[in-house]
């Protein structure tokens, strides 16, 4: 069964490398939006695919049988093209999604929010010195409100839009430790970080550490899949769907 991964994750990297082990015939599929991308094992197309039309013309194209969607879980534009798609064609869809952070023992003190725009206004009511971490994309949605604050933006491509003078950029890639992430809001003297739900190990000790500065945390919550959508947590997970044929519920 060919399979289509779509992918840019760490868990979409790990499945590509349980079906390369096992000569399973699949390919990967990142959108290009990061410069020097961490490439998966096997097979890999970088770019989009024109919308909904344009990718149900690529998995004709390529005799597709099954995706896998295991993009970011914030990558919702992706998610829902993928859906529509794999509706359209009847061809098997799975998601493979880290589970967030909602259950971790600080989230209840976490401000949780719906979007980028709440999260700019709930930050310019709880620090002065924030530090950014959602993502380049998101960032024109910070600068008109946090425009007279300081901030410490961390991406992992310079941005593409003017940011305020006051900021201070920071090229970086995960995966992070607790003890440079200390050092860092310790540094920048950040009083609120700023983030999605994730989830995930790579970029968690920034949380830990903001909860052992006492530092206020507000987040956007993730958008859940769609019930007709089966999930699975890990890369194990999908493989083994994938080894059944998709035919099975994980």
């Amino acid at each position: 069964m060919r399979t289509l991964v779509l992918g840019g994750t760490a868990e979409a990297r790990a499945l590509a490398k349980l079906l390369e082990e096992t000569d399973t015939d699949f390919l990967s599929s990142l959108a290009g939006r990061v410069a020097r991308p961490r490439l998966p094992v096997g097979k890999v197309r970088i770019g989009g695919f024109g919308g909904v039309d344009g990718l149900r013309a690529y998995l004709r194209s390529e005799r597709i049988e099954a995706v896998v969607d295991a993009t970011h879980p914030f990558a919702q534009g992706m998610s829902a093209n993928a859906l529509a798609a794999c509706t359209a064609d009847d061809v098997p869809l799975l998601r493979l999604e880290r589970p967030g952070w909602g259950d971790a023992p600080e989230a209840h003190t976490w401000t949780w929010v719906a979007d980028h725009d709440e999260a700019a206004k709930a930050v310019a009511t709880q620090g002065n010195r924030a530090f950014l971490t959602v993502g380049r994309q998101s960032l024109a949605r910070f600068a008109g409100p946090l425009a007279a604050h300081e901030a410490l933006v961390r991406v992992v491509d310079q941005p593409a839009i003017d940011l305020p003078a006051q900021w201070t950029v920071l090229l970086s890639r995960g995966p992070y430790e607790l003890a440079t992430e200390l050092a860092l809001m310790r540094e920048h003297r950040v009083d609120v970080l700023v983030t999605k739900d994730s989830g995930g190990t790579w970029t968690w000790p920034k949380m830990a550490a903001a909860a052992a500065l006492d530092i206020p945390v507000v987040i956007v919550r993730r958008t859940p899949a769609p019930a007709s959508v089966n999930v699975v947590g890990d890369a194990e997970a999908a493989f083994a769907w994938v080894s059944r044929g998709s035919e099975d519920p994980p």
